[in-house]
């Protein structure tokens, strides 16, 4: 008997609705899977969807903004599938998993965490919200948490507040807020962004021993392909709120078969000798805004290839290997035009 996932988002559409304009589609039709123990990253350019996609997760969308389409099925081990599409954002049943069995790390801890609060009394808050623990209980459980995610000298760091941390030690504290209910998944929004090289690599090698020790699935956002390599199992590549390819992340890098995703793979920077050195491959144009989206294909204004399907006719999801899907016109035309992905 095969375990179902433990989250399914099925043909999510998410809308941000305006008093002047028509309502704008941020995400179109999105399909994701993720299942225990793996990781998800989601990749693509600023402004394409990614953390619009996690936060409709946990129903934190702006108050304009609302899932118009799909579902978000949701299945904790051992119990119902519940829609979280369905919830309303503050209800008792949203509340109840929110925090506790899907948890987020927000991209910059400065702003998430309240100035005000020391770093202690917030994850205190957190685990006596959906536990039945006394504050002293809290306060050792909190400890401990912060003692694991390598912050020095946890007891005394309790006590201080956001703006007495540097902005790796605020990143891990945000991370043992994230971690105080053992969540079953783990939506991660970009955490290494603005932290320097040496400590990124830090923090993605202690996500990666916590999802050991845990078991939980992570779904991670970023635009950094080599952060992608170092930590996905699956990948789906965004581009102005649609997955266009998804897949095996060995699948995807050694054979990608969208346009938009081999242009991504040509911009990486590469190491050479002088004698090979070669000019980047930037992605001619512009993303353009969601209110301009083509009917069609929204890469179709960049896209070397584009034909006259792509700007009118959506493309449909195409098998091109094993757990490996497409969104391009040219993988269902004929051979010719197909091998030009190839």
């Amino acid at each position: 008997m095969v375990d179902k996932p433990l989250l399914k988002i099925e043909d999510v559409e998410i809308a941000f609705s305006s008093p002047d304009e028509a309502d704008i589609v941020a995400v179109r039709q999105v399909d994701l899977t993720l299942t225990a123990g793996k990781t998800l990253c989601l990749v693509g350019e600023s402004g394409c969807g990614k953390s619009v996609t996690a936060r409709a997760v946990l129903r934190l969308l702006d108050q304009n903004a609302s899932i118009s389409r799909g579902r978000i099925l949701f299945t904790p081990p051992g119990e119902e599938t519940v829609d979280i599409g369905a919830l309303k954002s503050d209800s008792l049943s949203m509340r109840a998993i929110r925090g506790n069995k899907i948890s987020m790390i927000f991209q910059e801890p400065m702003s998430s965490l309240s100035p005000v609060h020391t770093i202690g009394d917030q994850i205190d808050e957190m685990i006596m919200l959906h536990e039945d623990l006394k504050p002293k209980e809290a306060r050792e459980r909190t400890v401990s948490l912060l003692d694991q995610v390598g912050i020095p000298g946890p007891r005394e760091r309790a006590d201080t507040y956001p703006f007495q941390l540097s902005g790796g030690l605020r990143q891990r504290a945000m991370i043992a807020m994230a971690l105080a209910c053992t969540p079953n998944l783990l939506i991660a929004d970009e955490p290494t962004t603005a932290l320097d090289v040496t400590t990124q690599a830090q923090i993605l090698d202690l996500l990666k021993k916590l999802q050991d020790d845990y078991g939980m699935a992570m779904l991670f956002i970023t635009h950094d392909l080599g952060v992608v390599a170092e930590i996905a199992d699956e990948v789906a590549v965004m581009y102005l709120g649609d997955v266009v390819e998804q897949g095996d992340v060995f699948e995807v890098f050694r054979a990608p078969r969208h346009p938009y995703t081999q242009a991504l793979m040509r911009s990486i920077p590469t190491m050479a000798r002088k004698a090979d050195r070669q000019r980047l491959s930037p992605i001619k144009g512009t993303v353009p805004s969601a209110k301009d989206r083509p009917q069609g294909c929204a890469f179709t204004s960049r896209c070397p290839h584009a034909f006259e399907p792509c700007p009118t006719v959506r493309p449909e999801r195409t098998q091109v290997g094993e757990g490996h899907v497409a969104r391009c016109h040219l993988l269902t035309q004929d051979t010719t035009r197909a091998e030009e992905l190839a």
